[in-house]
């Protein structure tokens, strides 16, 4: 079964992006930052928040599910706000998805907010909203269930310290992730967690037996050439001691966004 974790970006590498999902076709893709724009076809708007200007692919959901046809697809909106088509104002729902073999049904899922709740009206002042999903699939070759959940944690403009916020986005995702597992089930917890390796989100893991597979892998973190700022590691995958660990990678190349796919093999 491969799992794999990736921030999308909202598309801006889509051209790139959608060639190497449908090469690699995993088994469960966890997908954050994704587009939902369902009140326009237009290709691209755009992100406009100061001096923070990016393209987005306007129903970047609906293309990585087109190029998954055999996936049942699942968006997770934490917010509605705005996006630009030129001087056009267009209503554009953000969020994370999921996105699941068919051959794996989905016997149980949920989904919740990890900061915050849903913003109907605009994306919100930063820290803003954050959510996280977490399903249970039955793996019929290996004939067992198989549990895996994801967050795209908050962005605080202060940078990746610590926070007594970022410590309840911990527990709130640990109480999800946890919500759906039953006796023995492997779990593997992932996502862009928007902390440093040495982080308080981390050891609060670790206390709940998952054990990271990143920084025990990769000394290089987890963004591509796109990301010019200091502090590589934002990205995740953990599993508790049920998963059987047969491959795992952070996957430098080929750049399909500003982060690096994880990929877990078990």
């Amino acid at each position: 079964m491969k799992i794999m974790c990736l921030n999308g970006w909202g598309g801006k590498l889509y051209d790139k992006l959608l060639p190497y999902l449908k090469q690699n076709s995993p088994d469960v893709l966890c997908l954050q930052e994704v587009v939902h724009s369902p009140a326009t076809n237009k290709d691209w708007l755009t992100y406009r928040d100061g001096d923070h200007v990016l393209p987005q692919r306007a129903n970047f959901f609906r293309d990585i599910a087109i190029a998954l046809p055999d996936h049942t697809a699942i968006f997770c909106p934490s917010a509605q706000g705005i996006l630009w088509d030129d001087n056009t104002q267009m209503p554009s729902q953000w969020g994370l998805a999921t996105f699941v073999k068919k051959s794996f049904p989905v016997v149980a899922q949920t989904q919740g907010f990890v900061h915050k709740t849903y913003s109907p009206d605009e994306y919100g002042e930063h820290p803003r909203p954050r959510s996280a999903h977490a399903i249970r699939v039955f793996d019929y070759e290996a004939n067992r269930p198989v549990c895996v959940a994801h967050m795209h944690g908050l962005r605080d403009l202060k940078g990746k310290i610590d926070t007594p916020e970022r410590a309840e986005q911990a527990r709130k995702f640990i109480s999800i992730a946890m919500s759906i597992v039953e006796s023995n089930d492997p779990l593997v917890v992932c996502g862009d967690f928007n902390v440093e390796p040495e982080s308080e989100t981390l050891k609060m893991l670790a206390e709940a037996g998952l054990t990271d597979l990143v920084t025990a892998r990769t000394i290089k973190g987890t963004r591509s050439s796109y990301y010019k700022k200091p502090g590589k590691y934002a990205d995740y995958m953990l599993v508790n001691t049920n998963v059987k660990v047969l491959d795992f990678k952070v996957v430098f190349e080929p750049e399909v966004s500003d982060h690096c796919p994880l990929v877990l093999d078990i």
